[in-house]
């Protein structure tokens, strides 16, 4: 698969361009390779998704900030594809932008509005908060998750009209969407009153969604999570949110995820970090611990005189990173030593040896002594 040429570079802007910059360098290339200026030429359409697939980044701060960070391949481990099927969909993503630029609905001979001329509007995007464990976040999985949305009418295949029957042409606009009006010497393009642009109307509506040609429905969707993700990424998956109206694409669902702390492991971007104790004597004399990773218990060599607090680090075993260079991140283990509590006769006869042998004051056996005492021995 061939890599996709950087979208600063396909803009034309560079990566300090406002977002103003970015929008009129946007509109300049979307009139220059507009399909209805460029009918029947495959390098002008290709060149028409390229620059609104870079748009559709570039203008939003959350995919920005991620693109100029990871790249490509960021966004594809993130859940985001900014592609777009075909011009149809790049109009509907864009309609506000298109109606500045070329009028109603898109460019003069009406292929911004939809395939028949018509005014047709895509689906709404939705948004969900999904939380998932800590180990979910880090090694990836597919967690399933229930939609409330609209889905087409299978009773009249999402046209809005009885079984049997179908939407006709709109007499008011000839099927055109919109009408003319005059005002003194101006004519003035609209929206069809009748029809609402869509350049149809419903005789006999469908008794099920009523003519609007869709139902509220709950869905089951499997969310893929890929390995790395962290709180505050945002997935895309495109078409699952609401239908559009017929022959308009359906809207995105955007899952923002939310992890769950870890009851060993902290995270600190691609990182791993891990507490374990070891005993003084461990740590005078060496030894070997046991230590948790995300991939399951290891061994760790700790040489003699390691202090408390000595932080180790084990490369490669952290989380997968989602940018370019792929790879994974490192684990931290730092080692403390562990004061117990309690201890039994011959341990604490053992340890006031020690003390003694290292001339180190201690308290006195059966009870604490004063500070006022200990400061005039």
């Amino acid at each position: 698969m061939n890599q996709p040429r950087d979208y600063y570079e396909v803009l034309g802007v560079t990566r300090e361009a406002t977002e103003a910059e970015i929008k009129k360098a946007y509109r300049k290339l979307a009139l220059k390779y507009h399909p209805d200026r460029n009918p029947d030429d495959p390098e002008a359409e290709a060149r028409f998704k390229e620059a609104s697939e870079a748009y559709s980044v570039l203008s939003d701060a959350d995919k920005r900030a991620m693109y100029d960070r990871f790249g490509h391949a960021g966004l594809r481990g993130a859940g985001v594809n900014p592609g777009f099927q075909d011009a149809e969909e790049i109009f509907s993503q864009f309609s506000d932008l298109f109606g500045d630029l070329f009028g109603f609905g898109g460019f003069p001979g009406g292929r911004g509005r939809s395939r028949g001329g018509r005014r047709v509007r895509r689906g709404a995007d939705l948004s969900y908060e999904l939380t998932i464990d800590f180990m979910t976040a880090v090694k990836g999985g597919d967690e399933k998750i229930e939609i409330p949305h609209h889905v087409r009418c299978e009773a009249c295949g999402g046209t809005g009209a009885e079984a049997g029957t179908e939407p006709v042409t709109c007499p008011t606009c000839g099927g055109a969407g919109e009408v003319y009006q005059a005002q003194l010497f101006l004519r003035i393009r609209t929206t069809c009153p009748d029809c609402g642009g869509r350049g149809q109307v419903i005789r006999k509506p469908c008794g099920v969604c009523r003519g609007r040609g869709r139902v509220r429905a709950t869905q089951e969707i499997t969310v893929h999570i890929p390995a790395g993700v962290r709180s505050g990424l945002q997935l895309r998956l495109a078409g699952k949110g609401d239908e559009g109206d017929a022959g308009a694409p359906a809207g995105d669902l955007y899952v923002a995820i939310r992890v769950e702390p870890h009851e060993v492991f902290q995270r600190e971007g691609d990182d791993i970090y891990v507490t374990v104790p070891m005993t003084y004597a461990q740590a005078c004399l060496g030894a070997t611990l046991t230590v948790p990773t995300i991939d399951g218990d290891e061994e760790l060599e700790i040489p003699a005189g390691t202090p408390s607090g000595k932080v180790f680090t084990l490369r490669g075993r952290g989380v997968p990173r989602l940018d370019r260079r792929g790879g994974r991140g490192d684990q931290h283990v730092q080692v403390v030593v562990s004061v117990p509590k309690k201890m039994s006769e011959e341990e604490e006869a053992l340890v006031r040896r020690l003390a003694e042998i290292q001339e180190a004051r201690v308290a006195e056996k059966g009870g604490k002594r004063s500070f006022w005492d200990r400061l005039r021995k």
